[in-house]
């Protein structure tokens, strides 16, 4: 396989390009934007990869050419060394002879010819007198390796020591070190003017910020994202990313002014080439991997696409079963939220192990110690939490409670204002927030007031008992206790309240009285004025409450009524 030719005027050679001279730099308006984009041009010719050689195989040839330099710069590639040498040691003595044929003032570039002296063809210098004295050997065997014979590779050889030779000479001149100094001179003085520009621009971007706040927060509050951020925080971060966008810009583009600067002065033209070159290697690694990532990323995409899709296709139909426009036997409307958000869960985390091998990095050990780092914390954490979360969902399925009912569970009555996974939150009458954690609240007896409304229409009843002695008649009792419920407004007329004799003590008979609530959110009220009514009518007609029991004889003492109305007490 031939290889392709470059830096050869007579079309023959193919070897490494040959040194140029130091390009003159153009006077250009000294602009922000102009130097921006000239300074970024420089940066990706920097980076941009050269084309490769391709290597012609044969016996002999080696994997990695020896190539023979010149003031750090490639002249000669050599990949086989003649006769019986090393090729290392053939490199190490022909450097050394380029460069004192480079440095030797006497000698004429132009007088580098090719002699044939077979089996090899020699390059070497012609003297004035007309001696010839060979500097590099060419012999079948290395001019296989690049598929040509050995004279047309000792003329590639000749062309491209002539112009590495008239180069070096050039670029050691008296006048191209004035003119890199001039251009160095130049080139400081517009990054310097640069630099007090983007100081300019910088603190006018800083007073802009501050002036503009307000304008910032109205804009956010188009998009629903003003109540997430203070007008301080929002100042504040700006403030942050101006400074960062300003100092990397300072930063990037003074590295790349060392390796122009040390490019213009021969000495220093290899350290200018190092700093390129690791610029080129940084640029190109982090470029090739956002490249091989763009297959990996639209992957990501679309499995994100689907999964997005998929849960709002899951929230519509169980949007549709909440609202009664779909049923399913069995499946109550109040399952279809929960579930919708189970469901979600569900598929957000399908989603995310699908797109997880396609995340770049996801095989690294920063990955793998990530994962054992949450496992670890979900394996100390998940025993609590995996039971009131299993509670909340047995809870949610057994239809115990809605949010709202008023409900009485492990000894507190209250309103239930959210019923999380985790918890349960009951509002009581004294507005006192109860949370309840959903293990406890499964193991303990739940009382909804409100179940039998919603489901069987039908209202709750509340239930009280009083002591009455025998001397008052049963019947006269139940009269008593009917009338007292019917008088309150809280009972409904929906059911006829009834009254139970459970119990005849030693002294008094107990007697509990049903009656039927309006609006179990008035429970406790209804409750508190049903006692108040029975003391108002088992006084009016003059019939003791034995509560709590009496059991004296009636020698005098006085009576357990209380006075009339407006009675003096005595």
């Amino acid at each position: 396989m031939r290889p392709s030719r470059r830096g050869d005027p007579t079309g023959q050679s193919g070897g490494p390009p040959a040194i140029a001279s130091v390009p003159s730099l153009r006077l250009f308006p000294v602009r922000a934007t102009s130097l921006l984009v000239a300074l970024l041009l420089v940066a990706l010719l920097l980076v941009l990869p050269r084309p490769a050689q391709a290597l012609a195989s044969g016996p002999g040839c080696a994997a990695q050419p020896g190539v023979i330099r010149l003031d750090g710069r490639p002249v000669l590639e050599v990949r086989q060394a003649p006769g019986a040498q090393t090729i290392e040691d053939y490199i190490k003595r022909a450097q050394a002879r380029v460069l004192q044929l480079a440095e030797d003032p006497t000698v004429d570039p132009n007088r580098i010819v090719v002699r044939s002296d077979p089996p090899y063809a020699l390059v070497g210098h012609e003297g004035k007198d007309g001696r010839f004295k060979a500097e590099i050997a060419v012999d079948p065997r290395g001019a296989s390796c690049f598929g040509l014979s050995e004279q047309q590779l000792a003329e590639r050889y000749r062309n491209q020591l002539q112009q590495a030779i008239s180069t070096f000479r050039r670029r050691h001149s008296l006048t191209a070190w004035l003119q890199g100094t001039a251009l160095a001179a130049l080139v400081l003085g517009i990054y310097l003017l640069w630099l007090r520009l983007q100081g300019r621009i910088n603190r006018a971007l800083q007073r802009r910020i501050n002036e503009r706040q307000p304008n910032l927060l109205r804009h956010l509050s188009r998009f629903r994202f003003a109540g997430l951020v203070e007008a301080e925080q929002l100042r504040s971060g700006l403030q942050g990313l101006r400074q960062i966008v300003h100092w990397s810009l300072v930063g990037l583009i003074s590295y790349l002014l060392v390796p122009l600067l040390l490019g213009l002065f021969p000495p220093t033209q290899m350290i200018a080439e190092g700093l390129r070159g690791q610029f080129r290697g940084l640029l190109g690694s982090f470029l090739g991997g956002v490249v091989q990532a763009i297959p990996n990323l639209l992957s990501i995409g679309v499995i994100l696409t689907i999964t997005v899709l998929v849960i709002r296709a899951s929230n519509a139909w169980f949007k549709a079963l909440e609202c009664g426009r779909v049923s399913i036997p069995g499946f109550f409307p109040e399952w279809a939220q929960p579930t919708a958000r189970l469901a979600a869960i569900v598929l957000s985390l399908a989603g995310l192990a699908a797109a997880f091998p396609y995340i770049p990095g996801s095989g690294s050990k920063v990955f793998q110690g990530a994962g054992l780092l949450v496992g670890v914390l979900a394996a100390l954490g998940s025993s609590a939490i995996a039971t009131n979360i299993i509670s909340g969902l047995m809870l949610i399925y057994t239809r115990a409670f809605r949010v709202g009912d008023r409900v009485e569970i492990n000894g507190v009555i209250g309103v239930v204002q959210e019923r999380a996974l985790l918890v349960t939150r009951l509002k009581t009458p004294r507005n006192e927030l109860v949370s309840i954690p959903n293990a406890t609240v499964i193991g303990a007896s739940v009382v909804n007031f409100s179940f039998s409304r919603r489901e069987i229409q039908q209202p709750v009843a509340l239930a009280t008992t009083i002591t009455i002695g025998y001397d008052a008649p049963w019947r006269q009792v139940h009269a008593l206790m009917l009338s007292a419920a019917r008088s309150v407004a809280g009972i409904t007329d929906e059911v006829e309240p009834f009254v139970l004799q459970t119990s005849l003590n030693d002294f008094h008979i107990s007697y509990e009285l049903n009656a039927f609530v309006r609006d179990p959110a008035t429970y406790r009220e209804t409750l508190s004025a049903v006692l108040a009514a029975l003391q108002d009518e088992f006084a009016a007609a003059g019939v003791e409450i034995l509560s709590p029991g009496y059991h004296a004889i009636r020698n005098g003492n006085r009576s357990t009524l209380p006075p009339p109305l407006g009675a003096e007490v005595i």
